[in-house]
């Protein structure tokens, strides 16, 4: 629009001269052919209602020579060419271009899956619907959001899905779903009125707070996410892992087969050296899937690559491998304390407290708020209240706070303060995980990642996410567009950069799979990798 603005003040310049050179020349005809004054003033106005045909004043009566209506005829075709010129190359584009960016309020899109409001917890369920080719659009009340979607080429529409209206002009009888993430207290609003305009529709809604799930579902969702819950509960896991150095929760594939998300600690056994010395897979008989350097994904990593104290290691093996491995992940504690502190007492901090109590950890909890269950009260980014947490002699730290900046910032001051302590971070955004990584943080999560994973494993029937709730993702699948290839052919590893686990077909589970494994239509495939990645797998695969 500036662009229009610029062309029209240029346009404008040209004008203006006009009417001057016409105003001092019609003052000039005055005097000489009809022996009349007129001032410069008076002959700007008579010349703008020559040009603009908007009438001639009282001069009319005065015009009796022929020179000074030639002139006045001169003036009047003028007007008559600026109009004919400013429509075509002004006006017109202008208003054009005014129709142009007005947001779409409607959809033609049909068995898609509408969602109400946009986060970044959203791009993550648009990518995943989009791998999967399922259509969707966005709806949300806020213009410039709208546009900057549109502008990047995603569906998207301006309304306020609470409006019977809108849900009707996102084409919701035709819809196979509806995501709704506006928040606690107008998700039920969004409901009902979905609910009154088609009552067969599947809704699935997103609940921060544990106390308003009840109400997403009286009011007729039929499914409910709490990523806020399932993100604490993972985040306590880990720490959980560092303190009792026994096998957590798994991925069971069979009766010998399981995936486990590992995090390597400074000075554990298999830090500082390389995946082949590790012997994890000649002694153990575990597989390294894949692994998190430093915030970089890797599939399948080279047995030359060395093993850091920030690694994330994704492994597959029977529970009694895995078991034995974690053992050796774990640094031993220098002074004997295996408690925890829990930065952050909101959603995500209090399901992580409850984790933690329920594994008998031994735990304290920092919040800039007073209140209950609050052992200190302080902020996290100061190093006088991480001191008064005692987070120097703690075995690890869990930032569950609200804000990435805040989350960013304590974790540089905890390298500074306590750099042996270990730190597990929540982000909000998926482009905060690569700074809190280079901020110094051992393993970090995304809520947005963790509340997308979420709702596409609801939505998509033909696609089972096992694991959402890690940095890894590891979907059970059919690949019918691969259908007659070997892996080998369809080099799924270094094409695409995931890894095929394992495979069910007929009843059984096949975890032996080398380059010659022909993979048939009918075969469910368990992929692993990064989201990028197995996304990149979906989108070739079906």
């Amino acid at each position: 629009m500036n662009t229009w603005w610029r062309r029209i003040g240029i346009s404008l310049v040209p004008v203006f001269g006009l009417v001057l050179f016409y105003a001092v020349l019609y003052q000039w005809g005055m005097a000489t052919f009809e022996g009349t004054d007129r001032s410069l003033v008076k002959s700007i106005q008579i010349v703008v209602e020559i040009l603009t045909t908007a009438g001639f004043g009282g001069d009319t009566d005065s015009w009796t020579s022929a020179p000074m209506n030639l002139i006045v005829i001169l003036m009047n075709l003028s007007g008559v060419l600026l109009v004919f010129l400013a429509l075509p190359l002004v006006v017109v584009p202008l208003f054009k271009q005014a129709l142009a960016t007005q947001p779409p309020e409607s959809t033609d899109l049909t068995d898609h899956v509408i969602i109400c409001s946009h986060t970044e917890r959203e791009d993550v369920l648009r990518n995943e619907l989009e791998a999967a080719g399922v259509p969707s659009v966005f709806i949300d009340d806020d213009r410039e959001t709208v546009m900057d979607l549109v502008d990047d080429g995603i569906d998207a529409m301006l309304g306020d899905p609470e409006q019977e209206q809108t849900l009707r002009a996102a084409n919701v009888d035709d819809a196979r779903a509806l995501v709704i993430d506006v928040s606690d207290e107008a998700n039920p609003e969004v409901i009902l009125t979905a609910r009154e305009l088609r009552d067969d529709v599947r809704i699935i809604s997103v609940a921060e707070d544990r106390e308003v799930a009840t109400y997403h579902r009286y009011a007729g969702a039929n499914d409910v996410v709490r990523p806020r819950h399932l993100l604490g509960h993972s985040l306590a896991g880990k720490a959980t892992i560092s303190v009792t150095a026994e096998l957590q929760e798994t991925i069971e594939l069979g009766d010998q087969l399981e995936i486990a998300e590992l995090l390597v600690e400074r000075d554990s056994d298999l830090a500082g050296r390389t995946i082949a010395e590790s012997s994890m897979r000649d002694r153990l008989g575990v597989n390294v899937i894949g692994a998190w350097f430093d915030g970089e994904f890797q599939p399948a990593p080279n047995p030359e690559t060395v093993i850091d104290g920030n690694t994330i290691l994704l492994v597959a093996g029977s529970h009694e491998t895995l078991t034995e491995l974690t053992s050796r992940t774990i640094s031993p504690s220098g002074d004997g304390s295996y408690r925890v502190v829990v930065a952050g007492y909101g959603e995500v901090g209090r399901t992580v407290s409850e984790t933690l109590d329920d594994a008998d950890v031994p735990h304290t909890v920092i919040d800039s708020d007073d209140q209950a269950d609050v052992d200190v009260v302080g902020n996290v980014t100061d190093p006088d209240a991480l001191a008064t947490a005692g987070v120097e002699n703690a075995r690890s730290i869990v930032l569950a706070l609200d804000d990435d900046t805040a989350a960013i910032y304590a974790t540089l001051v905890l390298e500074k303060v306590a750099p042996d302590t270990e730190v597990i971070a929540r982000a909000n955004e998926t482009e905060s995980v690569r700074k809190l990584y280079r901020a110094g943080a051992e393993y970090v999560l995304a809520l947005s990642t963790v509340t997308g994973r979420m709702l596409s494993s609801v939505l998509l029937e033909d696609e089972e996410v096992l694991t959402p709730e890690t940095q890894f993702e590891i979907v059970r699948m059919t690949a019918p567009e691969l259908a007659g290839q070997s892996l080998g052919e369809a080099d799924v590893r270094a094409r695409l950069g995931c890894t095929v686990v394992a495979a069910e077909r007929g009843g059984e589970l096949l975890t032996t799979l080398g380059p010659e494994f022909t993979i048939r239509e009918d075969d469910t495939l368990i992929v692993a990798g990064s989201d990028e990645t197995v996304n990149r797998f979906i989108e070739v695969a079906r």
